[in-house]
């Protein structure tokens, strides 16, 4: 079974950049594919990617991440002054982020009308081992 789990963007707005990328990080690891509103910045994408190098080992094998935003070379010359406005008092909440645990997320591919996630096959048996009943 896939689990996602939304996050929305005022649950991690007051948050300092290391507690937002500890949040997303810690979700993740529950097997969780996050789907989180709006984007987070270059360098807490940087965080997240090198906590994640030092974190990878034999339960925890990393993760795929992908942002996808409105491409704002469509929008109308008001719509972007809007949007900016938005942005200035709203927070950075254009865009969706998805990051996932690398154990399940095979990749994550976006294309201009959707977003496809490939999932790994999962072996049931390894994971629930100790719950088997004997027969």
């Amino acid at each position: 079974m896939v689990t996602f789990q939304f996050v929305p963007y005022q649950e991690i707005e007051t948050l300092t950049a290391a507690k937002r990328v500890n949040k997303l990080l810690n979700i993740v690891k529950e097997d969780k594919i996050v789907i989180m509103e709006g984007r987070l910045r270059k360098e807490e994408e940087t965080d997240l990617i090198e906590i994640t190098m030092e974190e990878i080992g034999p339960k925890f094998k990393g993760i795929e991440l992908s942002v996808i935003y409105p491409n704002k070379n469509k929008l109308q010359p008001m719509q972007k002054i809007k949007g900016a406005f938005a942005n200035l008092l709203l927070g950075d909440r254009t865009g969706l982020t998805i990051i996932g645990p690398a154990s399940i997320v095979k990749k994550i591919e976006k294309n201009p009308d959707k977003i496809e996630l490939f999932t790994r096959e999962i072996n049931k048996n390894s994971r629930y081992r100790g719950l088997r009943s004997k027969r």
